[in-house]
C-alpha cells in the first residue's frame, strides 16, 4: 500500500495493484463506515461507479465492508460523480462513494468519498481514515442482527436527469440547436444525451458504447479531437465533451474550436454578475487558470481567488468566502447554487443558456477574454530515488525561468496528486519565451528522473 493513501481527488491507482485492490477497498469501507457511524439509526451509504471493468471488483468489496459495520448500501451503478453527491444528500445518507478514476484510462480506478452534506471530505477526515486503513485497525463489527443490507436504487438515473434539468432556466428550451455530446464511454453515457434531448435539442451522441475498456479512450474532455470532427461533420451548433465520471466539461464551438474551463467560468460569471446572481464579487479558480482570466475579471471590477490544484480546494474556498462560481481550467466547474462538486452537464447547460439568451453563435459568446500564451507539459518519473524537484540542477533551471518571466508571466510546477507526473506550466506575453522555458524545465526533470 502506498504511504499516502489519498491524493488530490480521493484514492487512485492502477486497478488490482495497491492501493486499488479489493483488499484495500474493503479496509477503506470499514474505516470510512466506522468514521461516519454515529447513533443508533439505520445508516446509509450511496455507492456509484463509472464504466471501468475494475468497478465490478471494487464495488462488492466496498459493499461488504460497509455492511459488516452495520451500514445499508444503495447501489447506484454507472452515474456521474455529481449524481452521487446529489443522491447522498437526497437520500439523507451518511456517506457517498464514487468508484472512478475520472479522466484516466480504464487501467486505473479510484475511490472518491463524500460526507452526508454531499461535499468531498476534508484533508483532516481523509487523514483519519487513512490512519485507520494503514494501521490495519479492525473497527467494531455489527452484531448479526445489525448487519447492513444492500439494494439497487433503480430510478437513480431519472432522479439525476430531473435534478439537472431543473438547473436550466425556466422558460428556455434547446429547440433548434443541434448538439454533439461526447460521453467518453463513461458514467454519463445514458443521462447526458437524455437531458439534452428532453430539453429540446437535436442530439448527436458519441462515446456512448462503454465496454469496460474504452472509457476516455481518444474521447471526452481530455481528447476533444473526435468531438471536433463530429461537430463540423454534422454542422452542429456546438459540442459538449464530458470526462469518464462527467465532473468536468469542455465545450467545442460550431467551428470545432475548444472552449476550456477558464472561458466557461468567465462567461457564466459575467452573465451572472449582469443579472445580480453572482456572489462573492468574482470567482474561485486554481493556480493553473490563465492570467488572461484574472485580467478580464479585474477589468469588470471582479476578483479571482486562486487555490492549489484540486476542485475540492476550490469548493472549500467558495464555501469559506461565499462565492457561487468556481472551477478549474481543465473543466471542473462548480456552481454552488446547484451542486456541491463539479458537474460537467450542469455547467454545459449554463453555457447553453447564455448562448440561447444572447441569440448568437457559440463562437461569438465563448471568447470572453484573450488568454495569454500558456504551455503545460507533463513529465513522468519513476517512484524510486530522489524526487526530481529536489535536485539542485532542477531548482536552478526553475529559478532562471522565474527570473526571465518576471512580473509579466507565471510559472507553476507541481507534482500530480493522482499519478507519478510533474506538471510544468508557464505563461507570459511571448510565445517563444514561454515554450523555451517549459522545454528547459521538462528536460532538466527528465535528466535527473532517468
Amino acid at each position: 500500500m502506498t504511504s499516502k493513501l489519498f491524493g488530490t481527488d480521493g484514492i487512485r491507482g492502477l486497478a488490482n495493484e495497491e492501493p486499488m485492490t479489493a483488499a484495500t477497498a474493503l479496509k477503506v469501507a470499514l474505516a470510512t463506515g466506522a468514521h461516519f457511524r454515529n447513533g443508533d439509526h439505520r445508516h446509509i451509504a450511496v455507492i456509484g461507479k463509472d464504466t471501468r471493468l475494475s468497478g465490478y471488483m471494487i464495488e462488492p468489496a466496498l459493499t461488504a465492508g460497509l455492511i459488516s459495520v452495520g451500514i445499508d448500501v444503495l447501489l447506484i451503478g454507472p452515474l456521474p460523480t455529481p449524481a452521487i453527491a446529489m443522491l447522498t444528500r437526497s437520500m439523507r445518507a451518511d456517506l457517498g462513494i464514487m468508484i472512478s478514476a475520472s479522466h484516466n484510462p480504464y487501467q486505473d480506478n479510484g475511490i472518491k468519498l463524500f460526507g452526508p452534506d454531499g461535499y468531498k471530505l476534508s484533508d483532516a477526515v481523509e487523514a483519519t481514515i487513512a490512519a485507520a486503513v494503514t494501521a490495519d485497525r479492525m473497527p467494531d463489527l455489527a452484531a448479526p442482527d445489525r448487519l447492513g443490507r444492500a439494494r439497487r436504487l433503480d430510478d437513480a438515473p431519472g432522479r439525476y436527469i430531473e435534478f439537472v434539468k431543473n438547473t436550466f432556466p425556466r422558460g428556455l428550451r434547446l429547440d433548434g440547436l443541434k448538439v454533439v455530446v461526447d460521453c467518453a464511454h463513461g458514467a454519463a453515457y445514458k443521462v447526458a444525451p437524455t437531458v439534452l434531448w428532453e430539453l429540446g435539442a437535436e442530439v448527436v451522441p458519441i462515446g456512448v458504447q462503454p465496454d469496460g475498456f474504452n472509457i476516455n479512450k481518444d474521447s471526452g474532455a481530455v481528447h476533444v479531437e473526435a468531438l471536433t470532427r463530429q461537430v463540423v461533420a454534422h454542422g452542429a451548433d456546438l459540442g459538449i465533451a464530458l470526462d469518464g465520471d462527467a465532473d468536468r466539461v469542455i465545450v467545442v464551438d460550431e467551428h470545432g474550436a475548444a472552449i476550456d474551463g477558464d472561458q466557461i467560468m468567465a462567461l457564466v460569471a459575467s452573465s451572472w454578475a449582469g443579472s445580480g446572481r453572482l456572489r462573492g464579487g468574482g470567482l474561485v479558480a486554481t493556480v493553473m487558470s490563465n492570467l488572461g482570466l484574472e485580467r478580464h475579471l479585474q477589468a469588470l471590477g471582479l476578483t479571482l481567488v486562486r487555490t492549489k490544484v484540486g476542485d475540492r480546494y476550490v469548493v472549500e474556498e467558495m464555501r469559506r468566502a461565499g462565492f457561487n462560481v468556481g472551477g478549474e481550467q481543465s473543466g471542473h466547474i462548480i456552481l454552488s447554487d446547484y451542486t456541491t462538486t463539479g458537474d460537467g452537464l450542469i455547467a454545459a447547460l449554463q453555457f447553453l443558456a447564455v448562448v440561447i439568451e444572447s441569440g448568437r453563435r457559440a463562437s461569438e459568446v465563448a471568447r470572453v477574454f484573450t488568454p495569454l500564451p500558456q504551455i503545460l507539459k507533463s513529465v513522468r518519473f519513476g517512484r524510486n530515488g530522489k524526487p526530481p524537484l529536489e535536485h539542485d540542477s532542477v531548482k536552478a533551471t526553475i529559478a532562471d525561468a522565474e527570473r526571465r518571466l518576471g512580473a509579466r508571466g507565471r510559472l507553476v510546477i507541481r507534482n500530480s496528486g493522482t499519478e507519478p507526473v510533474i506538471r510544468v506550466m508557464a505563461e507570459g506575453e511571448d510565445d517563444a519565451v514561454v515554450a523555451g522555458i517549459v522545454d528547459e524545465i521538462a528536460a532538466a526533470i527528465r535528466r535527473v528522473a532517468g
